[in-house]
């Protein structure tokens, strides 16, 4: 009997992308569909996502309080995945980020723009819309649709709800004046329900209330259910521990393909690795850095947060200079580490080379032709970059924490000589923590046996999401037969 899932996002890539959580939604709902599966997505229209699809119907009408919402139908592009729009301009049809204004600060009506949302997943996953479509399973993700299964606890005959957790850090929290203001029950004014701290949790909907909870990786699951990494939830979570799952996330294999990669200079495979170095120059160039093929290329996309462990690079900064290598940035973030990324960018114009924003070509272009990849996070739910990064060769380095150590195997004699090292792996998150590992990788570098090897045994890797998808099958079924 074929099994209906409905996937609630807030971002999907190729439409809209923030974080990891798009390119989740992207592709798990492409690799969950089957002959079992009918797996349709739903997400806000967001004025950026009406704009990128040209072909789309209107297929229901809801009146809501706030007024009419409107629920498109259209193909997320590049694959088979029916998706709805919840068509609701004055809450959606906005420039820009899904959830900063202009002034980079969040929208002053959040909690009203994704209620809304959760309330017509819950309408549609009740079958009160014309849309002849009732899910077996609703699979919500984040805070912004942490409300759904909280909703559909007062519904009889509600279809059970999984709740993944991409990142703990943020939880959707807001003041008891916008509990009231949003109409929700008292009853939902507990300790036991959506109050934390006399604040609206929306992900506290999720995690009380859901069947099941995953996170992006095993590591990640343990982790949350401690006080460093668990947001104050730690003790929900422990509290539910049989019920969390960690899933480790897989990626588009054919969008992160060296071999088809139409963003990169020379497309090239395992059997023609040698062929990276010409990706190499052409990086050189693009950003300005002298060409240098025979020094480290060293790489950092992501975030200029914290989390991400920009601050640590930075604070190493001059002695990484002290060796050979060369460093190119790409991402957004803090004003101050912005500032502070330029003027090294200003100290040191031969060695490092920075793009302030995302821009999706460079970023395939720095996987493709950089050498080694930086990922020093203070957490790391499961991380993606590592995983292209093996896909194209390139080595990652990262902090022992979440998905990276999940997936990381580190370059010592043992594991290389049983031929399981991919990357670097560290402890700690001081700056000499950083660099002692980046001094192991540098003078690996050297040894370009060894240092292919490690290319070639990441290159191996299954990153794709069969695996998984086949995991949150089975977590479906799981659901599906205690309901």
């Amino acid at each position: 009997m074929l099994q209906k899932v409905l996937f609630a996002s807030s971002e999907v890539y190729p439409l809209i992308k923030t974080g990891g959580l798009a390119d989740v939604a992207g592709s798990l709902p492409a690799a969950l569909c089957s002959s079992e599966y009918d797996v349709r997505l739903v997400l806000p229209a967001y004025q950026s996502v009406m704009d990128e699809i040209s072909k789309m119907r209107c297929m229901a009408r809801l009146s809501m309080p706030q007024g009419e919402v409107r629920i498109m139908l259209a193909d997320l592009p590049g694959s088979s995945v029916k998706i709805w729009l919840v068509n609701y301009p004055p809450f959606f049809d906005r420039p820009g980020n899904p959830y900063l204004g202009p002034d980079s600060l969040p929208w002053h009506d959040n909690a009203d723009r994704f209620a809304l949302f959760c309330k017509v997943i819950v309408e549609i996953a009740m079958k009160r819309t014309r849309l002849k479509w009732k899910p077996d399973i609703i699979h919500c993700n984040d805070w912004q649709t942490g409300l759904v299964p909280a909703l559909l606890s007062l519904e009889e005959g509600a279809p059970p709800s999984i709740f993944t957790v991409h990142n703990m850090a943020y939880q959707g929290q807001f003041p008891y004046s916008t509990f009231v203001a949003l109409g929700l029950p008292e009853l939902f004014w507990s300790y036991n329900a959506l109050e934390f701290h006399e604040q609206l949790s929306f992900i506290k909907g999720g995690l009380v209330y859901a069947d099941k909870i995953t996170t992006v990786s095993p590591g990640y699951a343990r982790e949350i259910q401690t006080e460093e990494f668990g947001g104050g939830l730690e003790g929900l979570l422990q509290h539910r521990s049989g019920d969390v799952h960690g899933i480790l996330n897989g990626i588009n294999i054919d969008e992160w393909n060296p071999e088809t990669d139409r963003y990169i200079k020379q497309n090239y495979s395992i059997r023609t690795i040698e062929k990276k170095k010409i990706n190499k120059k052409a990086l050189q160039k693009i950003v300005g850095l002298p060409q240098k093929p025979a020094i480290p290329l060293i790489g950092f996309i992501g975030r200029l947060v914290e989390q991400k462990g920009i601050d640590i690079i930075l604070q190493a900064m001059h002695e990484i200079m002290k060796e050979s290598v060369q460093m190119v940035f790409l991402g957004t973030g803090d004003p101050e580490f912005q500032q502070a990324l330029k003027k090294f960018v200003t100290q040191y114009p031969d060695s490092i080379a920075a793009n302030i924003g995302y821009d999706e070509q460079l970023a395939h272009q720095i996987e493709a032709g950089v050498d080694l990849f930086l990922m020093p996070s203070r957490f790391e739910p499961c991380g993606l970059n590592q995983l292209y990064s093996f896909r194209y060769g390139t080595l990652p380095l990262v902090r022992k924490v979440g998905g990276l150590a999940d997936t990381v195997i580190n370059a010592g004699s043992a594991n290389i000589l049983t031929g399981k090292a991919n990357g670097f792996v560290f402890d700690g998150d001081e700056d000499w923590d950083l660099l002692q590992a980046l001094k192991r990788a540098i003078n690996m570098y050297q040894d370009k046996l060894t240092w292919k090897k490690l290319q070639l045994t990441g290159m191996w890797r299954d990153s794709s999401w069969d695996s998984s998808a086949l995991e949150y099958q089975a977590l479906y079924q799981q659901v599906l037969a205690d309901s």
